[in-house]
């Protein structure tokens, strides 16, 4: 495994659709999941996508710990999870706006509207199918990083440009449990 250079807001790679993954259970793919997982851990993060890392292919890695989760669902939790060419679609129409960060946005967070309930699947470096349910955070989770796949960076996808700051700023406000959800 390898650490590897995440990319930051400017670079291409990060508003260029990724290609999908011929053979998701390739070496190269397998050893990619891997660097992304050891990458993702050491910049304490959640989530991270392959375009990120300066390669065009659709390969996520994510986990919502239960920490991060609502509690009100088990579907809130997700374990470490690499996913090849995943696709996901809202199972209902709510989206609620929650505060997300990006290691290629390194320092900045704000509010991002996001479906509340989704379905997502793909394949596992190893050939296995994943298709699960997903909500709170957890779901949140995996939009972000899917959308990496797509060019899309959260702050594309913000609906009140005053939902937006510097973490160091944003911390005295987001630490006040009233405060876990922007204002709408």
């Amino acid at each position: 495994m390898t650490l590897l250079k995440i990319a930051r807001m400017g670079h291409p790679v990060l508003i260029a659709k990724a290609e999908p993954v011929p053979d998701p259970t390739a070496r190269e793919i397998r050893e990619l999941a891997d660097s992304m997982v050891e990458t993702m851990t050491d910049a304490h993060g959640v989530g991270l996508a392959a375009p990120q890392v300066h390669i065009g292919k659709r390969v996520i890695v994510f986990l919502a710990p239960e920490e991060r989760a609502a509690g009100e669902a088990p579907t809130d939790v997700a374990p470490l999870t690499a996913l090849v060419n995943p696709t996901w679609e809202p199972l209902e129409e709510e989206t609620v706006l929650g505060w997300e960060g990006c290691l290629s946005i390194p320092g900045l967070s704000g509010a991002v509207p996001r479906y509340k309930r989704i379905r997502y699947q793909g394949l596992t470096p190893q050939g296995q199918p994943v298709e699960r349910e997903a909500t709170g955070f957890h779901a949140r989770v995996v939009q972000h990083e899917c959308d990496h796949l797509d060019g899309v960076l959260f702050l594309m996808r913000m609906t009140d440009f005053r939902l937006i700051g510097f973490n160091e700023e944003l911390r005295q406000y987001m630490m006040k449990p009233e405060a876990e959800t922007p204002p709408e």
